[in-house]
């Protein structure tokens, strides 16, 4: 007569489960232990290979940071060639260098809008444009500056309307309210000359309820006259 099965707990069970998994485990790890050597080497490798990357970009970009220090005194003092081209005398990197060597670091981008301001104030509008729109960087203030640049191409070939959208969307991404009043003031003006009336009329008087201490409130009067 079979002796009666003692019914096992579900702690036994999990127990015995446990058991099971463990020497499954160990028995396809001693099948496959050169494969899984090679898989945790090539993880390894991958995860060395991402630390190296990350120092070398912050190395790069305290490099761009330092060498835009050097330049960026030019560039104050309104020596715009200058501040493109650098001084080989002296060994000190242009701005244009600058880009080119580091272009895609965070130093590197805020160089692009120096470069593209400095290159705006020659009258070189083309490769001022070319550098604005390249921006890539994440600094609310250059983004706008950016936006506020190219914006201000189109204005100068008479694309109103879509300086006039730029110019919009700098007034969003700036946190300055001096400048915001800038960008919405040159957008009324550039949707005012585009025949969008309305919209120019709207964004003036905005300006004169929200930004009476603005430089350019005392302009907006002389633009709604025309409107009303």
């Amino acid at each position: 007569m079979l002796k009666k099965q003692k019914k096992l707990s579900r702690k036994e069970i999990k127990e015995d489960k446990l058991v099971e998994f463990y020497y499954n485990s160990l028995s396809f790890f001693e099948k496959n232990k050169s494969k899984v050597f090679t898989y945790l080497g090539a993880i390894v490798i991958v995860v060395i290979a991402v630390i190296m990357y990350m120092n070398y970009r912050n190395d790069q970009n305290e490099t761009a940071g330092a060498e835009l220090a050097k330049i960026i005194d030019m560039y104050d003092r309104g020596d715009f060639l200058g501040a493109i081209e650098g001084n080989k005398d002296t060994k000190v990197n242009g701005l244009k260098e600058i880009v080119a060597q580091f272009g895609s670091t965070e130093n590197g981008e805020t160089a692009k809008i120096y470069l593209a301001d400095s290159y705006a104030n020659l009258g070189k509008n083309e490769e001022a444009f070319k550098y604005y729109s390249d921006y890539e960087g994440g600094i609310n203030i250059f983004v706008a500056a950016s936006l506020a640049g190219q914006a201000s191409y189109y204005s100068v070939k008479k694309e109103y309307e879509q300086a006039a959208d730029l110019y919009m969307k700098a007034s969003k991404v700036t946190e300055s309210p001096a400048r915001n009043s800038d960008y919405i003031f040159e957008a009324a003006v550039n949707y005012f000359e585009a025949g969008e009336k309305d919209q120019a009329k709207s964004l003036f008087q905005s300006i004169k309820e929200d930004y009476k201490t603005s430089m350019v409130y005392s302009q907006v009067d002389r633009y709604l006259n025309q409107l009303n």
